[in-house]
């Protein structure tokens, strides 16, 4: 049960920690995302980890009903971290030794993102959870994971989510949407498919890192991931 990567970084949606509540931190669910990441985690494979916040506050979706977008965006940062800190608990209740890393600064809970220190976690095999996005309003998680992952020398990005890979239309509302198995950053971006946001897309196009994207509830799926195995939707320079 060996990992087909040395080091990923695993982008977390915030929403999926909801469960089927729709809204804050489900107990159940963090748990099964915990015992997912560490089965994947035995693999010898070392994982960074960024998490959204979109459970508890989303800025876009407040700056949209009159919040200041910058305002609206710390408060969203913030609820990155308490998502880091109730994912922390649960892996280090399954025996996963992990450390969180914060953009915004809070001495008391967790430490500064440093990226030395950073990269000495992962090479001593603890999983290091980046959260407080990039720290600066106006950009998305998802472009904290691209960064984050170019920063760590990551082999690919994983973002686990609540649907099974990229539909040319929403699966929920059309039976006859159709799944891709691949496709470039280019058709992405083209296509305005809202896996990631453009930023992030771009940037990992830019450096060429590829994005796997998949469905977190499915039990496994994190581990078939890190193994390997052909699920949901690779995103790739060709």
């Amino acid at each position: 049960m060996k990992s087909a990567y040395k080091r990923i970084l695993l982008k977390l949606s915030g929403e999926a920690l909801a469960g089927s509540q729709g809204y804050g931190i489900s107990p159940e669910t963090i748990m099964q995302v915990a015992q997912d990441v560490a089965e994947a985690h035995k693999t010898g494979a070392e994982i960074g980890i960024v998490i959204g916040g979109g459970n508890i506050f989303r800025g876009i979706a407040a700056s949209a009903k009159g919040m200041d977008r910058a305002s609206s965006d710390y408060m969203g940062m913030l609820a990155t971290c308490m998502n880091a800190l109730a994912l922390q608990d649960a892996l280090e209740k399954v025996g996963v030794h992990t450390r969180v890393q914060t953009a915004i600064a809070m001495a008391e809970i967790a430490e500064p993102y440093i990226r030395r220190k950073a990269m000495r976690h992962l090479e001593k095999k603890r999983i290091v959870i980046f959260a407080g996005g990039t720290g600066n309003p106006f950009f998305t998680t998802d472009t904290a994971a691209a960064l984050r992952a170019m920063e760590i020398g990551a082999e690919a990005i994983f973002k686990a989510t609540k649907v099974d890979g990229i539909y040319d239309k929403d699966p929920a509302k059309f039976p006859d949407a159709v799944k891709w198995d691949e496709l470039t950053y280019i058709e992405v971006l083209n296509r305005q498919l809202e896996v990631m946001d453009s930023t992030a897309i771009s940037l990992c196009m830019d450096n060429k890192l590829p994005i796997l994207t998949f469905n977190l509830k499915v039990k496994g799926n994190i581990l078939r991931a890190f193994q390997g195995e052909k699920i949901g939707t690779l995103i790739k320079a060709n």
